[in-house]
């Protein structure tokens, strides 16, 4: 996106007329763009009470920006597949947020100007800090759903060796509640099929005859049903083992399979739910095993994900919600900075021009020096220090905040791309 600078410069005459030669002088150069930001007459208070603002107004700069970068950068995991559209869900009050700043209004029903700064300063504080409360809440509860998702869903792919069997076997593949025989599953590859049918009978003793049978297949191998005498069982695994034939550590547990089907059932709704609106039509996709409705829902769910799950849901509506008002309570505390910065650098009465400058990428240097030209006259000692950076005045380097003839504030919009 873009860098803007948020100045102020002292609004009497002589400086109007230096204010316009500036504007006039940037936008012939092309060296930026610029708007006047509007800020209304607010109520200045003590010079004691206005200085600590100054404090408590940088904290919340950083973090109102903090909490909107966040929100943009969940917008964009949540958005994962449609990385090309997370721009067009970063609006402010529903417009672009160049829109916004450039015709910046201050909204007197959310921030009244008759209240004292310190109140308005409050406001915005308890409101970005609720947005941050709620979006650790819902962060929380979707990456849990998520990931629970994801471990299951892990379950129903790879090969026959690794994957979950809950939708691929059933009551009558096995012998159950035999206090002497077992039904195992063996795993064997495709070009054994032959030698399988030729040797599982022999592998050990007590294997019952013509018990085999497939009962899947992936691109790698069957899997196999047998049944022997169970005190064969470890005889039986080690001579298919060496066959080549992979026995699956499974035993047919009706209730365990049914929890495990309610489980991806249950999380495949949650996430729909949560995150498909009630208007959405899900795309149909055939189930691995027909009849099997757990499965269905959840290779339905996964494979809707793309098309509607994040961009209809209720967390992407949050997230864009609050993205606005995050972002809105920011621009407005940048509002406040330029407003008590500058009636500590000018002074009373309050009479300041505050502009807004998207400078040209080629042109960042020479426009900066073009500012100081123009503002030098408001702090002579600070301009000097700026034009000649080897000149040590003391009091100027105290901190590694830029400081400038003039009031500066930087929005940099590109930590949002």
């Amino acid at each position: 996106m873009s860098e803007f600078w948020l100045i102020s410069a002292p609004g009497d005459k002589t400086n109007l007329q230096a204010w316009e030669r500036m504007n006039a002088v940037t936008s012939k150069s092309n060296l930026s763009s610029n708007s006047k930001f509007h800020i209304p007459d607010l109520k200045v208070g003590t010079l004691d009470a206005l200085v600590g603002l100054s404090d408590e107004l940088g904290k919340l700069d950083s973090f109102a920006e903090s909490i909107i970068k966040k929100i943009a950068q969940y917008i964009g995991e949540v958005m994962e597949d449609s990385k090309d559209k997370v721009q067009e869900n970063l609006l402010a009050n529903g417009v672009d947020l160049i829109s916004y700043l450039t015709r910046f209004e201050w909204d007197m029903a959310k921030y009244p100007i008759k209240q004292p700064l310190k109140n308005i300063s409050e406001t915005l504080t308890k409101q970005v800090t609720q947005i941050e409360t709620d979006l650790k809440t819902r962060s929380a509860a979707y990456n849990n759903i998520k990931g629970n998702l994801q471990n299951l869903e892990k379950k129903t792919v790879g090969n026959l060796l690794t994957r979950t069997l809950a939708d691929i076997v059933h009551k009558e593949d096995f012998v159950l509640n035999s206090e002497y025989l077992i039904t195992l599953l063996v795993v064997v590859p495709k070009s054994s099929y032959v030698q399988w049918q030729k040797t599982y009978e022999s592998l050990s003793d007590m294997v019952v005859p013509r018990s085999t049978k497939m009962i899947a297949e992936d691109a790698e191998g069957g899997l196999f049903t047998v049944t022997l005498f169970r005190k064969v069982m470890d005889d039986f695994k080690a001579k298919a083992r060496e066959n080549r034939f992979m026995v699956r550590e499974f035993y047919f547990d009706e209730k365990e399979l049914k929890c495990e089907k309610e489980e991806l059932m249950k999380l495949a709704s949650d996430k729909k739910q949560q995150y498909v609106s009630s208007t959405s039509k899900v795309r149909q996709q055939p189930a691995m095993v027909p009849g099997l409705l757990a499965m269905e829902q959840l290779h339905t769910a996964r494979e809707s994900q793309h098309s509607c799950l994040f961009s209809q849901g209720p967390l992407l509506r949050w997230l864009k919600v609050n993205f606005s008002e995050a972002f809105v309570a920011w621009i407005h505390v940048k509002a406040l900075r330029v407003f008590v910065e500058s009636v500590l650098r000018y002074g009373l009465p309050v009479n300041f021009q505050a502009m807004l400058l998207q400078p040209n990428k080629k042109s960042v240097k020479r426009l900066r020096d073009v500012l100081n030209v123009v503002f030098k006259h408001l702090d002579e000692v600070a301009a000097a220090s700026i034009m000649d950076p080897g000149m040590d005045i003391p009091g100027l380097q105290l901190s590694n905040q830029e400081y400038y003839p003039y009031v500066y504030f930087k929005i940099d919009l590109s930590l949002l791309d």
